[in-house]
């Protein structure tokens, strides 16, 4: 990267009297300078961000605005009690609605389609005890979303949907879909009218506290020193702060080319969510797979994994949509952060600075809380 010391004018006209700085223009970072600003209008805030547009997952996710499959919560509950299971859906299900709340619905595309969960012919174990199970999941999660039925056996879209030895289908009816782009373009336009001050290409390699404030090392050779810092770069975190427990994961995802007569409508989780696609502009986008090389999918730097895209394509082919002419358009990746738990770290990490990272890839869910969890406890220091 290009070395170079800032001149008098672009240290006296851009980077002065900062009393907050926010690394990551992410749905989070983004969210909680609103929350900083709506809270103390008068607060100079600024955005710093390394990427052109926010770097990890925000504008790079599938679009689902959801809570949480059948197979996904019965899986975490093996990891955690169902009680902090359903305290964390409780969780997602309110930040989906603050979300709604600050963005809009018309300005995120946002879908109330609900999202089904596909069973193929080899998991009818797993497709009983999801049933077995139903009952007591509506009783819990009906209360939360206040929708009387939220998960229903569903197998008679199956023929619609053309798919292949997909035996079962579970609709979480309360879930949907948004336009991830368009969500974060509204809330850039959002912050850009509350003054918040956005600083791309910003790329900072280390942070330190002292007495003082915060020192920010840039790669471009220069420092910046700020009041306070709200660390919000969620699976980049641990380049920062190694301490945290935070695991970057990386997830491979395809768009194709567009289907003709395309029959797939909403969106669809397969496998503990670890799979996941959905219809869009007559295409379909289809991620995941980083069950099939966690090894190698534990890291913070984009790129393929040929087995994985191999798989993925498999999937697209022999149970998605079989028997129809699919080419794919375009790959890229995106970077998660995660954890031994679904728990998001909100918390105040040294004197002047407070981190709100591990979304345990529902950022659309929780990021919006998060954020502002985070704007609250740096206006607590």
């Amino acid at each position: 990267m290009l070395k170079y010391n800032l001149s008098y004018w672009e240290r006296e006209t851009f980077f002065k009297d900062f009393d907050v700085a926010v690394l990551g223009c992410g749905l989070v970072g983004l969210t909680a300078a609103l929350h900083l600003k709506r809270l103390q209008p008068r607060l100079n805030v600024a955005i710093l961000e390394r990427g052109a547009l926010p770097a990890g997952a925000s504008t790079r996710n599938a679009g689902f605005a959801c809570y949480g499959s059948m197979t996904e919560l019965l899986d975490d509950m093996s990891r955690m009690s169902a009680d902090d299971v359903f305290s964390i859906v409780e969780k997602r299900w309110k930040g989906l609605q603050r979300l709604r709340q600050l963005v809009g619905d018309e300005h995120m595309d946002f879908q109330p389609c609900g999202g089904f969960e596909i069973f193929t012919d080899d998991e009818e174990e797993i497709f009983r005890e999801c049933r077995e199970r139903m009952p007591d999941f509506n009783q819990v999660i009906g209360q939360i979303t206040g929708h009387p039925q939220p998960y229903i056996v569903a197998d008679e879209h199956i023929a619609r949907f053309g798919f292949r030895r997909v035996a079962h289908l579970i609709l979480n009816q309360p879930e949907g879909q948004i336009h991830p782009g368009k969500m974060m373009a509204r809330l850039l336009q959002l912050a850009d009218e509350a003054g918040v001050r956005i600083f791309n290409g910003v790329h900072i390699l280390s942070i330190e506290d002292s007495s003082c404030g915060v020192e920010l090392q840039t790669a471009a050779g220069w420092v910046l020193r700020v009041p306070r810092v709200l660390v919000a770069v969620n699976g980049f975190a641990r380049q920062l702060m190694p301490n945290l427990e935070v695991t970057p994961a990386r997830n491979q995802v395809l768009i194709t080319h567009p289907i003709p007569g395309l029959r797939v409508q909403g969106c669809f989780h397969y496998d503990r969510g670890y799979y996941y696609f959905r219809n869009v502009d007559g295409r379909i986008l289809l991620g995941g797979g980083r069950h099939l090389d966690y090894s190698t999918e534990t890291t913070s730097e984009f790129g393929p994994n040929e087995l994985i895209r191999s798989a993925l394509v498999q999937l697209l082919k022999t149970i998605i949509c079989p028997g129809q002419p699919i080419e794919v358009d375009a790959w890229w990746t995106g970077i998660l952060g995660l954890g031994p738990i679904k728990k998001p770290i909100v918390e105040q990490y040294s004197k002047h600075i407070v981190v709100a990272v591990r979304l345990s890839g529902m950022g659309i869910a929780i990021g919006s809380l998060v954020g502002e969890e985070g704007a609250e406890r740096l206006l607590a220091l």
